[in-house]
This record gives C-alpha cells, structure tokens and sequence, in this order.
C-alpha cells in the first residue's frame, strides 16, 4: 500500500485518478448481467408469471389455422385471442427494460412500445389496403382508453372509495384536446369541398381514377371529392401528421426534461420500487421475440376481417372501433382498474389519458407518414359522425377530470356513453 504524500488525491477523481473506460467497456459493463436474474429465471418469469399466458395456446393456433386456410371466423378468433396475451408480454418486456433504463430512456422507450400492438396491427392493414380498419382501429382505442377503460376505473375506485383525488397537468389535457382538432379540420375540409363540388357540378367520371387508388372500397366517403379536393385533403394530413410528430416530440421533452417535476409520482407510490425480475438482455431479446410474434398474428387477424364481416353479418366498423382495440387494451385495462381499487388513481389517469395521448398525437401521424412512404393514402379525415364522436368523449373527459376528484358516477357516465358509441356503431 503506498505512503500518503502531499501529492496523494483527497478524492477518487482528482490528479492521479485511473482514466475513464472506453465506451465498448462501459455499455458491456451495463449489459453485464453480474446482480440480475439468469436467463432461465427471467424467461421464466417471462412466461409464467401471469394467468392470462394461459392463452399463448392460441398463437401457434392461429398459424395453423391461417396456413391452412380454416374458416375465417375461426381463424379471425385464434388471432383476436392469441394477441390478447401477447400485448401483455410486450408491456411486461417494455416494464422489465424500464426499471433499468433511467428515467429518460425508460420514458422513450414507452414512448415507443406503449402502443405496439396499436402499431402493429395498424401497420399490418394498412399494408393490405384495409385503411378503413386502420383508422377505425385507431379512434377505437382512443375512445376504449378514453371511456370504457377510465370509466370503469373510476367505477371501481369509486364503489371501493367515495372519492379518490389526482392530478392532471393542463399540457395533458390541452394536447388530447389539440389531437382531436385536428381530426376535425379535415372533417370540416372534405365537407366544404364536398358541398362546393356538388354545387359546381363535379364530373365523377374524371376523377374515378384517383378516388379508385385513393379509396379502392368507397369506404372512406371520399368519392363526393374533386381531384384538386383530394390533393388538398392529402396534403393537409400528412401536414398535420408531421406537427403533431413534432408537437410530441416536445411533449416527451416536456415531461421527462425541463417540467419533469410535475410528473413526479407521489411518496406512496416512490416507496414501491419494483426490482426486476427480468436481465436487460432478456427483456430486450423477449422484446424482439413478441414483436415479431404479433406482427404475424396481427396481419393474420386482418386478413381474415373481410370474410368474417361478409359471411357473419358483423359491420367492419363495429370490428375495428370495438372488438380490435379490446386486444390491445386488455392488459391496460386490468391494470388501470386495478390501481383505481388500490387508490392510485394518478396511475390510473397516466395509463387512460396517457395512451390516449400517445395513439392520437404519435401512432395516428406515424401511420400517414408510413402510408405516405408505401403509397397507401391513410388521411386524417374520419367520417363526420366518427368526428362528432371523438369531439364529445374528449369533451365529456375534460369536463370530468378537470377538478381532480372522481367518483362511481363519473365512471358509470363515461361506461354509458361507450356502451352508446358501440351501439350506434354496430347499426351503422
């Protein structure tokens, strides 16, 4: 052991200290699973740490069932059924990675992988040319965040607690309230120049050929357009779509950098650090194993949409606003209600409000800029009563939620106005 001189460091870091490591030396180090769980115990974990992967019976279901070609609706079911335990895997991988992460990264990789399965399976129809699925997909799971699954954690923390408090930053609300708008200027762009057009006499003939690429299934409502209706239309969406990318783009500086202070989990909650049950390695590679997974099982379950719609009578707008998004939003949903019962309700309106968020203002502009790269014209014109729809469950969420309390009433209004919205859907 050497003899102190005057020349000896006080500190660690001063003169004399060992040199830093090199990159390559510090990101093994931090990949290095020396304290954490083995692969086996965290693929264990992985795999058997819920009931509800009782029901990855149904993957290897679907692929046989889509190989060989068996009846749509049975092959519309294994899918439906085998994503359901798969969402929850992605989310279980995404939380393991979290918990090592940091605060920021963490945050960007939810960012990223908070709505997989939305992403995914919108990807998946918007590559089969179904655009009406993806966009009554999307606003499905904004309205299932938004109402069914908020409703019904304010219904059960409700009839466990007379009143549970929380609270909601305006940044949150203001930009689910921006996100809609701009679903409603389109709406309000197509129905100008739809009238216009009427009044001045469109000639359907000519522009057959652009409303045939643009809407090959007149599903879309666009044939009332002209083709220069059609341009501007396009343009504005994907206008639209990179601001709003934009405009996350600072919300997630907002909250993970300069006002991340507002976002603090209160004392109760910090005390309840989780420890990981899963190495970064695994989680990551558990990651890429479920995504690729889901991406087959998703385009297995669009594939057979049109043939179980036709042959049973089920109208695809009711598939894609209220079947399709109770597969993403199963997990979410059981976790919401029950950190409601638990009376954690700014948990509740993190997961509710903050999907919400992410699907309109990230997942919606990324699918029109991905359309936008592979030739499929996906816009940001919803049907009129789709629009109407959306504008009054955001309004009837902001009414709700803007004094910080919560009740079983509130809920049980939320849960109403979902079970209307689902009706009308199923009549249309």
């Amino acid at each position: 052991m050497s003899t102190a001189t005057d020349r000896t460091p006080l500190l660690e870091n001063g003169n004399g200290a060992q040199p830093p490591k090199p990159f390559f030396r510090r990101l093994a180090d931090s990949l290095s699973s020396e304290g954490e769980p083995g692969w086996l115990q965290s693929y264990k974990f992985f795999f058997f740490g819920s009931y509800l992967n009782v029901l990855l019976v149904f993957v290897p279901l679907s692929f046989f069932s889509h190989y060989l070609n068996w009846d749509a609706a049975l092959r519309f079911v294994f899918s439906f059924v085998a994503i359901m335990p798969l969402a929850a895997l992605l989310g279980t991988a995404t939380e393991q990675l979290s918990l090592k992460l940091g605060q920021t990264l963490s945050g960007l990789l939810n960012a990223s992988f908070g709505n997989a399965v939305e992403i995914i399976v919108g990807i998946a129809a918007l590559l089969q040319g179904e655009l009406r699925i993806v966009q009554t997909s999307l606003l499905g799971s904004i309205l299932s965040n938004l109402l069914l699954v908020l409703g019904c954690s304010f219904l059960a923390g409700g009839l466990k607690f007379n009143e549970s408090n929380f609270q909601i930053t305006a940044a949150q609300a203001s930009l689910m309230t921006l996100a809609c708008i701009t679903l409603v200027i389109p709406a309000a762009y197509h129905s100008s120049k739809t009238h216009s057009g009427l009044d001045g006499g469109v000639n359907a003939t000519s522009i057959a050929p652009v409303i045939a690429q643009l809407d090959p299934k007149l599903e879309l409502g666009l044939d009332g357009m002209d083709a220069g209706g059609l341009h501007g239309l396009k343009i504005i969406s994907r206008g639209t779509a990179i601001l709003l990318l934009l405009v996350y783009i600072a919300y997630l500086i907002f909250q993970l950098k300069t006002h991340s202070y507002l976002y603090v989990p209160s004392a109760e909650a910090a005390e309840e650090e989780e420890e990981p049950e899963m190495s970064i390695l695994a989680a990551g590679s558990a990651l890429l194993l479920v995504t690729i997974v889901t991406s087959f099982c998703a385009d297995y379950l669009v594939a057979s949409i049109e043939e179980t719609a036709n042959r049973y009578s089920i109208p695809k707008p009711f598939i894609g606003l209220i079947l399709l998004p109770i597969v993403a939003n199963a997990a979410e949903h059981v976790t919401s209600v029950w950190m409601a019962m638990k009376n954690k309700m700014e948990l509740t309106i993190g997961i509710c409000v903050g999907s919400s968020i992410q699907i309109a203002a990230f997942v919606v502009p990324l699918l029109v800029i991905v359309g936008w790269a592979t030739h499929h014209d996906l816009t940001l014109f919803f049907a009129d009563f789709e629009t109407i729809v959306l504008f009054v469950s955001v309004l009837l969420v902001n009414f709700l939620i803007q004094d910080g309390k919560s009740n079983y009433m509130e809920g049980l209004m939320l849960v109403t106005l979902y079970l209307v919205i689902a009706l009308a859907f199923w009549v249309s």
